[in-house]
């Protein structure tokens, strides 16, 4: 082949996504199923083996990108190409692949809607009461139970690198801090209540909607009056 022709090993070295898809047409070889699951990789951010193997692609082609360098292991079952571009809320996408109908709550909510500064360690999230606590190597998850309309109301979708995430919307999450002001703390829940006041100036209708369904609304009256 001619000099405009790189070969594997320093593909490999260089990590090079868009070069292998040349390198793999150019020399006919049967490399093109690492370059259709690399494209298709990129596609959805952090990808399962069983998304890869329903779109043709066997897992023994994933585990082989792996070895060479051009897809990185997150953890058990979770991949992502390498020179993957991570955000902030990286732990929420993954949390997603593994636990699609969980929902992003409470602290780890407050920090995706910018209601708090923090990042929280671990990434909260509501499950129904009588459902099976999931067991992730990372990112590690602290599990709160609801039930009822306080589980199934105030979810919004979201995408986050390339990942569909579930979380509660902001005023659910106020209301939902205070409901669980003995797991997080109520000063947390205070903080959460004026930085949404500030910055949401059209929520309070949301606010009292979720308050009732979380059954806080008195709880949340004397601190609501306090800041009005």
């Amino acid at each position: 082949m001619g000099s405009d022709v790189r070969d594997e090993a320093s593909i490999q070295s260089v990590g090079d996504y868009d070069y292998l898809q040349t390198f793999c047409i150019v020399q006919d070889m049967p490399r093109r199923t690492d370059s259709k699951a690399l494209a298709v990789m990129k596609e959805l951010g952090v990808v399962r083996p069983l998304e890869l193997e329903r779109r043709g692609i066997p897992r023994a082609c994933l585990y082989e990108l792996a070895r060479a360098g051009f897809v990185e292991r997150q953890g058990r079952g979770l991949y992502v190409v390498k020179g993957h571009r991570y955000t902030r809320h990286h732990a929420l996408a993954q949390v997603a692949k593994r636990v699609p109908r969980g929902v992003v709550c409470l602290l780890s909510a407050l920090s995706f809607h910018g209601l708090t500064t923090q990042l929280p360690p671990e990434v909260w999230l509501a499950l129904p009461e009588k459902a099976r606590r999931p067991h992730l190597e990372y990112p590690r998850l602290r599990v709160a139970r609801f039930s009822g309309a306080a589980l199934s109301e105030g979810i919004e979708r979201h995408t986050i690198e390339s990942v569909g995430v579930r979380v509660y919307s902001a005023a659910k999450t106020v209301a939902d801090c205070f409901k669980y002001r003995n797991k997080i703390g109520i000063d947390v829940a205070v903080e959460a209540l004026k930085d949404f006041t500030r910055t949401h100036r059209g929520g309070a209708n949301a606010l009292a909607r979720f308050a009732r369904i979380c059954r806080v609304s008195r709880v949340m009256q004397p601190y609501l009056d306090s800041i009005a």
